[in-house]
């Protein structure tokens, strides 16, 4: 990712309370074909919800873990099975096979727009140099993945049964704002039995993260309230939000300038 100095954010516990908001991230990998006959791509992404933890949450740059899980018939799961059997031990297999290469995912806050060069009502007018742009915010995560993909083994079992738990009680909890929620345990043991055997674990230790807030930072101010009117003129629900980060981010660079906090 492109991180431009006046976008680029480099908070740990802000990126950590991002990545927890936006659960969802695209995991990519890069692993060549190996195994049976079958031709895969090299590079695969899925979109695939994720847990964050923390081992010492009190530590303000400690890097998270994040766990998740994919469906057997993914063929990028495929692929991951494929190295863990080909170069892995039996019992590295069993205990959870970490995969050679690093693995990157991308997290996208939901609010994103187009930028009309219409907006910007001072520059425009002046100079008419000014070009449409896409404002949007993300966090990307590279780590070391380690997989669980042997379900014969217990610490497979293991790790899918408090994956699909911690997964599913904070989606209803932070999510849905649920005081009663549903829980695995709601639903038939066999059934959840029998549809972990349909997928494979995955955790990946974060080793860099970094992220961006792309939110008309680079412009004048008198552009940026220009273009927060802009988007408050359209009456949407994302515009509204476009707005307000807009806004918000301006203040804290006004802030920042003066000298207070």
């Amino acid at each position: 990712m492109y991180l431009r100095a006046a976008h680029a954010e480099g908070s740990i516990p802000l990126l950590r309370e991002f990545i927890v908001k936006n659960p969802l991230g695209i995991l990519t990998t890069a692993i060549a074909s190996r195994g049976d006959s079958q031709e895969r791509p090299f590079i695969l992404s899925s979109h695939i919800p994720w847990v964050l933890d923390v081992k010492d949450p009190s530590d303000q740059n400690a890097l998270p873990t994040l766990r998740g899980h994919i469906a057997r018939q993914n063929p990028q799961a495929k692929s991951i099975t494929d190295e863990a059997r080909a170069l892995g031990s039996q019992k590295q297999v069993a205990e959870g096979y970490t995969l050679k290469d690093e693995v990157l995912i991308l997290f996208n806050a939901p609010a994103h727009h187009y930028v009309t060069p219409k907006f910007y009502g001072k520059t425009k007018p002046e100079t008419g140099k000014v070009v449409p742009t896409w404002n949007y915010s993300a966090a990307e995560a590279y780590g070391r993945a380690t997989v669980w993909v042997d379900h014969a083994a217990q610490e497979t079992t293991s790790f899918l049964q408090r994956q699909i738990r911690d997964l599913t009680d904070r989606a209803e909890h932070d999510i849905m704002g649920y005081e009663k929620s549903w829980k695995v345990e709601d639903a038939p043991e066999k059934y959840i039995h029998l549809l972990s055997k349909n997928i494979i674990g995955i955790e990946v230790e974060v080793t860099r993260l970094g992220g961006k807030s792309k939110m008309s930072q680079e412009m004048p101010e008198e552009d940026v309230r220009h273009v927060v009117d802009g988007f408050r003129g359209l009456e949407t629900d994302v515009a509204d939000e476009m707005a307000a980060t807009i806004e918000g981010k301006l203040m804290q660079r006004l802030s920042k300038k003066s000298g207070t906090t």
